[in-house]
């Protein structure tokens, strides 16, 4: 059996047809730094902070502006002489310049995973916000991920 060929006709409009251009930002789009939905979002010492719960964790993007310093833009407002939070997660951009009391230096650069024990200085190296995606459990992240709760050597 032959198939029949089928022809539709198309409606013609009056109008002439005319093409659209695709639409084009201006700014580029950078969901790296674009909020985050469903987080609290503050600043703290030049540092923006958005943070979502997820189960007992938070889940936290910190984004760390280039010269920062944790003893220059943080020390006063957390009255220690050191940063004594853990720091576990993974650093999307940016580098960092990690130093303990001891004189014991960590550097970490994009992309990276991250675990900073608590007694600490940082840095931002270079001229690129830093953006760490960190996990932790308020005031019992030490614990529950089982760091040490201050550096030290083996």
């Amino acid at each position: 059996m032959k198939k029949k060929s089928v022809v539709r006709k198309r409606k013609t409009s009056a109008r002439p047809a005319t093409r659209r251009k695709a639409s084009v930002s201006k700014k580029p789009h950078a969901p790296l730094l674009a909020p985050v939905r469903g987080a609290d979002r503050r600043t703290v010492g030049h540092v923006t902070l958005e943070v979502g719960r997820a189960g007992a964790a938070r889940v936290k993007r910190m984004t760390y502006p280039p010269g920062y310093r944790w003893s220059k833009d943080m020390k006063a407002i957390v009255g220690t002489a050191l940063c004594m939070h853990a720091h576990v997660g993974f650093l999307v951009q940016g580098e960092v310049h990690v130093e303990y009391a001891d004189g014991c230096v960590v550097e970490f650069a994009a992309p990276q995973v991250v675990a900073i024990d608590p007694g600490h200085d940082a840095w931002v190296v270079g001229k690129q916000p830093v953006v760490l995606i960190e996990f932790d459990f308020e005031s019992d992240t030490v614990r529950r991920l089982g760091m040490p709760d201050a550096h030290r050597h083996a």
